[in-house]
């Protein structure tokens, strides 16, 4: 009698762990949680080297869009009151009312296009000059100098281009920042045409070095 006993306490106490158990456990209909994280890829959509250009109002365009592609085309299309662009991308044109436009241009690999927002700064007029022209130097010492412009829209960088780089005597730079720099190696008058531009407006100045 005492056995059946001990068998029918041993039965519910295994009945019991058993339900504890079930209680824990989500039913088989219950969707499981997806474990592993998928990370969205974001594929760069930049299709121009430069997606922002300064002109003044009033002055002709003569830039171009630079694609980070070969072999892609432009669907010509106005862009800003007075400023258009061609199938190989140049900028014409002379805009004809200043602000910030922001316009879609369409780029073309074969019969596929995409788009790329382009940003045109129109600036009204301000006249500007060449603050420096004239650099002196000694062979073998360092040359430390800057061109600048004085005048000019504010907040606008000018660029500085160097025309003719033959015209740059040996050791000596000229940096699209205006920088002039670098060590001559001999003496001697150089003359190097440089051109000048401030928001599209530009201009051909020339540079002199003299060297002893």
């Amino acid at each position: 009698m005492r056995q059946r006993w001990v068998l029918l306490l041993a039965g519910v106490a295994a009945c019991a762990a058993s339900s504890a158990v079930a209680s824990f456990m989500p039913p088989i209909t219950t969707p499981m949680a997806q474990m592993s994280r998928q990370t969205p890829l974001t594929p760069s959509d930049r299709s121009l080297v430069e997606d922002t250009f300064y002109l003044t109002e009033g002055i002709e365009v003569s830039q171009r869009l630079l694609p980070t592609a070969k072999g892609v085309t432009f669907r010509p299309a106005y862009l800003a009151v007075g400023v258009k662009v061609d199938q190989g991308g140049r900028l014409y044109g002379a805009p004809q009312r200043s602000g910030t436009f922001v316009v879609p241009v369409q780029i073309c690999t074969g019969e596929s296009c995409g788009k790329q927002d382009l940003t045109l700064v129109v600036l009204r007029y301000s006249p500007w000059e060449p603050r420096e022209l004239t650099f002196p130097g000694k062979v073998g010492t360092a040359l430390n100098g800057e061109i600048g412009v004085n005048g000019g829209p504010s907040g606008v960088v000018p660029t500085f281009t160097v025309t003719d780089y033959e015209k740059v005597p040996e050791g000596v730079s000229i940096g699209p920042d205006g920088r002039v720099g670098g060590t001559p190696a001999s003496p001697g008058l150089s003359e190097v045409p440089v051109r000048i531009c401030v928001a599209g407006n530009c201009a051909g100045v020339v540079v002199r070095l003299i060297i002893v």
